[in-house]
This record gives C-alpha cells, structure tokens and sequence, in this order.
C-alpha cells in the first residue's frame, strides 16, 4: 500500500507517521507513507500557494494550479484508488470506512489549510471527502495522520497480534469489553474473576455482555446501526 499525502505545512506529520505503528509498518516495508509539500509547485518567488477569496469574504483560500500539478504528477507514476480531501463537511470517519481504505492500494490524502481550499479542486479532482468531526482545526494534517494510522494498524503485519484489531471497538458497532493486565489485585481492586478462570467460552460470553452494556450506556448509537 502506499500514501501520499499533501500538505503546506509538511513538518506537521513527520512525528505522528514516524512512530509507533506505523512507523514500524513503514519500516517492515508494509506501506509507503510520502508526505509531499505544496509549495513545489507554488506560484510565483515566495512559491505561494494561497490567495485572497473571491466575494471578499474573510481567510485566505489554497489555490488550483499548485494542488493540481501536485495531483497530475502523481498520477503520471501510477493509478490511485482515492484523492481524498479532509474537510469538515465530508463524510465522518469511522471504523468501517478505515477497513475499506485499508484494502486500497494507492491513496492520496490532501490536507486542507487556511479557510480551505479552491472549489474547483473538490468538484473535479477530489474522490471521498473525510471529516474526523463536527468541528474545525487549523488543518488537514492531523486529521490525515488520524486517518492514515487507522488505516495502517489494519494492513496485515502491522500489529504483532493480527486478531487485535479485529476486537477493536466499533468493529461490531460495539465498545471494546474491559482489559485487564496483573496483578490481579491493587490497592484492593480486584480483576473480574470470571478473567481468572481460565474457561474461554465464559470469558468470551462476560466479554460480549460487557461490550453490549459499555455501548447501550456511552454509545447508545451505534446499536442503531445494528450489530
């Protein structure tokens, strides 16, 4: 798998895609991550990539011809299954989506920044349009990176356990049972016995009523999506 992601302010991703999980992902040669700075194909002796909007309202706006000389020459090298822009407006991030994407070969993520971005890219460039949430940051990148991780820990190999992502929460439109590690007792708190039993079928039976029970009383939603 391989990503490119799009941004005006590169630096912003350098640690979030370097660490961890998906830095190790990258390492183990299981995805390309290429984060490509806007301002390659920026305009003019100070390589600009914004401009002042039409109509006079307030905010600068990121321009066409940098976003698509970028676009076209990735294209050139190879197909890409997705262009997709992070916008508050665009469809909401979720678990399955992130299973989805994650089945891709060649994405391209495209970072929002400033008051946003000229509307003739999102009508003929742009694919799938990503919000993370009702809400607004100050740009595209931590969204893409939010993004890019939960797609990565999917991609097989980039988990020492496979079959954990698999009990994640939101994989069955459910929250994730509690987890317990030792010792078996702190400061008198104890671990469910029912953990220490040693008998699967009933450990597996108090997982699925625990996670039925944490969604009805916190995310009582996402039953309606059914199960």
């Amino acid at each position: 798998m391989r990503i490119d992601i799009l941004s005006v302010v590169p630096e912003l991703l350098e640690s979030p895609l370097g660490h961890s999980i998906v830095g190790r992902a990258v390492k183990k040669g299981l995805v390309e991550i290429y984060v490509h700075n806007l301002r390659k194909y920026g305009l003019g002796p100070r390589k600009n990539v914004d401009d002042y909007s039409y109509g006079g309202d307030a905010g600068m706006v990121m321009m066409v011809e940098p976003v698509f000389r970028m676009i076209e020459e990735l294209k050139a090298e190879r197909e890409y299954d997705e262009v997709i822009y992070m916008s508050p407006d665009g469809e909401t991030f979720d678990q399955p989506m992130a299973n989805e994407l994650s089945l891709r070969q060649n994405i391209i993520i495209l970072c929002g920044h400033y008051k946003g971005i000229d509307h003739r890219i999102r009508e003929h460039l742009i694919t799938k349009e990503i919000s993370v949430g009702d809400y607004v940051v100050s740009g595209g990148e931590i969204p893409a990176a939010l993004v890019t991780d939960a797609i990565v820990r999917l991609i097989p190999g980039a988990l020492t356990d496979e079959t954990s992502a698999l009990s994640d929460s939101f994989q069955d439109n459910l929250l994730s049972p509690p987890v317990y590690t030792r010792p078996a007792e702190f400061n008198g708190w104890k671990v469910p016995d029912i953990l220490l039993s040693g008998n699967p079928k009933l450990i597996r039976e108090w997982q699925d009523e625990q996670a039925l029970e944490r969604t009805k009383r916190f995310r009582p939603q996402l039953l309606e999506k059914g199960i």
